[in-house]
């Protein structure tokens, strides 16, 4: 039977028993489930069109408090706890310097949850647990900090192209903070957002599509009619099915453990070694691709996550979205498999740290997302593997792949080994991210002699690396096409800093047939 103990509700025990899981992860999926329904009732009857933002903030915070208490019982009070002292070091602090103490303090307020969960709880137990939403919060925290710090303090032209687009130009109320925290799609398993996106969200601007007029004030350029994300939240859910059948049939019989088996060690070939190396890397993925899709369905059945028309006119609602599942297992070279996997968060580390990091940005990032995930020693080993990995890939890329570009089948060649060597890179590199512990860590590294790890350093030390430019040609500069229009109207709404939810959406009503935060 699954007995494992919870700080959560406890009514559906009966079900864990039934199908063998922990209570944890059960009431993590019924939870999820719950707020997909709750998502599809609150675009039906709380759009934005029927009732104020106001309401919309007040239901979307309840119902996410609610579905954390359920899980995590009173542990859920860190979010409260972490949430509050956050906006009040805001408020305090002032616009100059709250990004660094808001940084400080949401990183240690997590770093101090993880390690009582990791040395006073349970070592090594896997399942979901209250640092998990706390990380998801802490990024919020972090990430709005940083863009009132831009939008309310720095200057445009000291800003980069993507910071201009997401400073948020006005302090957010108490209960707009609360609601971008602790909402009921996103406490769980997130993802990330932007507060101007979630904003947008709440106030019904998505899917306005306009153009400057001669003025230079926006016009209404065509009306459509609001997109259904009906196709696309049924798409996600059936790759969420796929997912949870693979990791409950598969994944189980492919334990990454056996990777360190001595016998196994002794008496597999290399070449076993390195297919199942992949495979049961392949085979640990589903949990993750399971839990961030049906996030993301979460967010689009509540109409969050729409991102604009491509060029066949099809609605697109990835704007949030955490992975693409195809270019991870086709990826051909370790950016590639980085850009697609777990992706919020990547922009996260790559807006709070690298684009704003003086000194090697590559090695404070790593070590960023190192604290971020945790006190495991394991994950410490994965991101020091992975900044040699990087910058050793980043390497071989920029010395050698220019050769390879013309005729087609030598491409075709180029692509074939670089995808193999991705794989296996990539496989061998987050092992301790399994395994957890250092004596295990370090025991499937030493069965390969430390193999990349010499490769890796090898590579640096004798082919030229050139520098990267940061803080150009950015995933996120898709979002400028909002920036100057959102930037407009939240001067327009004044210099209050402490006006009511309610008077700021009344605003936005008036002033909604002439404003819109998306171009096509």
């Amino acid at each position: 039977m699954a007995t494992t103990s919870t700080t959560g509700s406890t009514l559906l025990q009966p079900l864990s028993n039934a199908v063998q899981l922990p209570i944890d992860q059960v009431n993590f999926v019924v939870c999820q489930l719950f707020a997909l329904l709750a998502a599809v009732w609150f675009r039906t009857y709380l759009h934005s069109s029927k009732t104020s933002c106001f309401i919309r903030h007040v239901v979307a915070t309840l119902l996410g408090l609610y579905l954390a208490l359920f899980c995590f019982g009173w542990y859920a009070l860190h979010f409260l706890v972490q949430s509050g002292i956050s906006y009040c070091i805001m408020i305090i602090i002032g616009v100059e310097n709250m990004h660094k103490y808001c940084f400080v303090f949401a990183l240690g307020y997590l770093t101090v949850c993880q390690i009582t969960r990791v040395y006073i709880f349970d070592y090594g137990q896997y399942s979901a647990d209250f640092s998990g939403p706390m990380m998801i919060i802490t990024q919020k925290i972090t990430s709005l900090a940083y863009e009132i710090h831009d939008g309310m303090f720095r200057k445009d032209e000291e800003l980069t192209a993507s910071q201009r687009g997401l400073a948020v130009r006005r302090m957010p109320s108490l209960l707009e903070y609360l609601s971008y925290n602790c909402n009921f799609m996103g406490i769980l398993a997130g993802p990330l957002c932007s507060y101007k996106d979630y904003i947008t969200f709440i106030e019904g601007r998505s899917y306005h599509m306009t153009r400057s007029g001669e003025n230079g004030k926006e016009e209404i350029q065509n009306e459509r009619a609001e997109p259904s994300p009906n196709v696309a939240v049924i798409q996600k859910l059936l790759v969420c099915g796929l997912s949870l059948l693979f990791h409950l049939t598969i994944s189980n019989t492919l334990p990454v453990e056996y990777n360190i088996d001595e016998n196994f060690q002794a008496t597999a070939s290399w070449p076993t070694k390195v297919i199942y190396l992949y495979v049961s890397l392949l085979a640990a993925r589903p949990k993750y691709y399971f839990a961030w899709t049906l996030a993301d369905a979460i967010n689009n059945a509540a109409g969050f996550g729409f991102r604009g028309y491509d060029e066949n006119g099809t609605a697109r609602w990835d704007l949030i979205s955490n992975l693409r599942i195809q270019q991870i297992e086709m990826s051909t070279s370790f950016k590639m498999f980085l850009d697609n996997w777990n992706i919020q968060t990547a922009l996260w580390l790559k807006r709070v740290c690298y684009e704003r990091a003086s000194l090697s940005p590559t090695i404070q990032t790593f070590v960023l997302s190192a604290i971020w995930h945790g006190v495991y020693p394991g994950y410490y080993l994965t991101f020091l593997t992975g900044v040699v990995m990087t910058l050793a890939a980043r390497a071989m890329r920029n010395n050698f792949r220019h050769y390879f570009i013309k005729p087609p089948q030598l491409k075709l060649l180029y692509d074939v080994i670089t995808w193999i060597v991705t794989q296996i890179a990539i496989s061998y590199t987050v092992v301790p991210f399994v395994l957890l512990s250092v004596k295990p860590s370090f025991m499937f590294y030493s069965s390969w002699y430390y193999g990349l790890h010499v490769a890796g350093i090898l590579v640096l030390l004798l082919l030229p690396v050139k520098k990267t430019q940061r803080g150009k040609n950015t995933q996120e500069n898709v979002q400028l096409a909002r920036s100057k229009k959102f930037d407009e109207r939240e001067n327009s709404l004044g210099q209050n800093s402490f006006s009511t939810t309610n008077n700021v959406c009344n605003q936005n009503q008036e002033i909604a047939s002439r404003h819109s935060s998306l171009k096509q």
